[in-house]
Parts: structure tokens; sequence; C-alpha cells
């Protein structure tokens, strides 16, 4: 019996990120307003973090609010209708209802209905992730379009008494749009995970405790700072290296370095682990956002652009890390 053949998708040979859109929480929140809970000062969030103020949602600012609004700039910034995307992708681990994907409401909203749409759960290192498939889903000729978008209400897990974890947290949503491309715009990933330390970075209780009454009180994050501070400065720093290699480049060729905003002396551990040369232009948005967790690499990069601190097409090294243990980490040219 001689069967027909299959078709199969027609592959395209380079993708790269086309735009980027950001958009964080409206409410300013200096240290000041935090310390008196957690018994602390400005001074020592600012020594132990390098945060001087994050941004958190209003009320209006609902998670999906932030992704639908972060997802029309990058749409704008790239030159495309929503139509035109062939797949949606958002990567979050604060929206609240399990089911349906955040990422097909959003989808719906900015006219990309009928575009595959799916939320991934990564942590911080969702965006990477999401950049990882977009640059997959191009490339196999499986979507011409990909919109990527990393979006957290991390103020909905916070403990205003914690001194773990909730400090340093803030809210925002960050997208990008992954297309064809002419030349190679987006290095490959170098990714993975150790469910050894889940334990490392954690939410307080499970939903079911809460559910059958054993614990009503609502879960919040927590983290062993030590232990994620020793695994981020060095293992990552491992597979930032693996990163450019995989590239085809060496450190003194990377431009630009988005780190996940988790803290800044994991940014400046990171960098001198490197050895990225001293005209590297290093993201440090913490400062002024706090950590967004999948949210915090495309906000870096936004600020970054908008103030005028990079040139198009520059070669970056962004790397995520975070709960789970989860990483990924790829060189992209800058849009």
């Amino acid at each position: 019996m001689t069967r027909p053949a299959l078709r199969s998708a027609q592959p395209t040979t380079y993708s790269r990120i086309l735009g980027i859109g950001g958009v964080r929480g409206d409410n300013v929140v200096p240290n000041d307003d935090i310390v008196g809970p957690i018994d602390s000062s400005d001074e020592w969030i600012q020594q132990r973090t390098g945060i001087i103020e994050r941004r958190r949602a209003t009320e209006e600012q609902t998670i999906a609010a932030m992704t639908e609004e972060a997802a029309r700039k990058a749409l704008a910034a790239a030159g495309i209708e929503g139509s035109q995307l062939g797949a949606v992708i958002v990567a979050t681990v604060t929206h609240l209802e399990q089911t349906p994907a955040l990422a097909t409401i959003i989808a719906d909203r900015i006219g990309a209905t009928p575009a595959a749409a799916y939320d991934i759960s990564a942590a911080c290192a969702g965006y990477c992730y999401g950049i990882a498939q977009a640059d997959a889903l191009v490339r196999a000729g499986a979507a011409d379009y990909v919109l990527v978008v990393g979006a957290e209400r991390m103020s909905d897990f916070i403990d205003p008494t914690d001194r773990t974890i909730s400090f340093i947290l803030g809210d925002g949503a960050g997208a990008a749009v992954v297309g064809p491309s002419d030349t190679p715009g987006i290095g490959p990933t170098v990714w993975g995970s150790d469910g050894g330390q889940a334990d490392a970075i954690y939410q307080t209780h499970s939903w079911l405790t809460f559910r059958d009454g054993t614990d009503t009180s609502w879960p919040t994050l927590r983290q062993k700072g030590p232990t994620v501070f020793k695994w981020a400065s060095f293992e990552m720093a491992k597979a930032a290296r693996a990163a450019i290699e995989a590239a085809g480049l060496a450190p003194e060729d990377i431009e630009v370095f988005i780190p996940h905003q988790a803290n800044m002396r994991i940014i400046d551990q990171l960098a001198k682990q490197l050895g990225l040369p001293e005209s590297v232009v290093i993201a440090r948005d913490i400062a002024q956002t706090g950590n967004t967790s999948a949210a915090s690499i495309p906000l870096a990069t936004e600020r970054l652009q908008r103030e005028g601190a990079v040139e198009p097409g520059a070669l970056a090294l962004q790397i995520g890390f975070g709960a789970g243990l989860a990483y990924a980490a790829q060189v992209v040219a800058l849009p």
C-alpha cells in the first residue's frame, strides 16, 4: 500500500524579537512605606537588595489589564496587528484562575483569535522560557508571529511582615513580539531545572489546606535567601556562559546584560563571574520597579530602550532564574 506523503510546515531559518512593550504598577512604594512591619530600614533594604522603591498595581490594574496593555505596546512597537499572531504565550504564576488560561483571554482582547494561546508556569524564568518557545514556533513554521508576555501581580502573594521575599516584590507586565528574520536574532536557549531545591522559593501552604480549613490564611511566598543567592550567583553564571558559547560568542561580544531583576547583589555577582566587558550595559530596573518575576526581563529591556541606553540590534544576554528551581538563558539581538 502506498500512502500519500504528509505535508509539513514550512520552516523559517531565523527569528528575532521585533518589539517590546511594558507596563508597571502605578503605585510607587518606597522602602520607608514597608519597613515598619519587617522591623527594618531603607538603608538595610538598599544594602541587601539595591531596591529604592517598587511598583505595585492599583485595584484597576488586574493582571489581565496589565497583560493586555503590555501586549498592545509590543504589537505597536513591532508594527504588526494582533490578527497576524499565530500564538500567544503568557508566563505567569499569579493568575488566580486555574482555567481558562490568561493567554486565551488576552488573545481575544487584542484581536488574535483564533491564535493558539496558553500560559506557562516557570516563575522568574518564564519569559525566557516563552522566548525559547516562540523562537522554535517561528523557525518551525508553526506561527509567523508569536507574542510572549511575562505578567505578574506579586502583591497578591505578599505578607507585609515577611523579611525573606515579600519586601522585594513588585507588579507589572512586559511583552515581546517574535517573528521571522533574515539573520539570526535569537541564540540557542540554555535551560533547565533543579526540583531537588524546590523548597528554596515556595508558597507557605497548599490551596487544599485553604479549602479544607486546615489553614485559612491566604498563602504567600517565602524564600531561603542564602540558598537562592548562592545558586543564582554561581550556578547561573555557568548557564549564562553556556548560552554565550551556544550563540558562538565570547563574553567580550556581549553589549547588554539583562538578568532577572532579583537582587542587585546577584546582578553584580553574575556580571563579575561572567567577566563581561566594562562597556557592557547592565539592566538595573530592580532599583525602581522591584522584583516582578516573569515580567522583570522584558520590563528591564523596555526601560533600557525607552531611556536610549542601548542601540537597536545590540547583542543582549538575558537570563531568568527562580522558583522551581528553573532557569533559562539566551543571547538576543535587541529590536
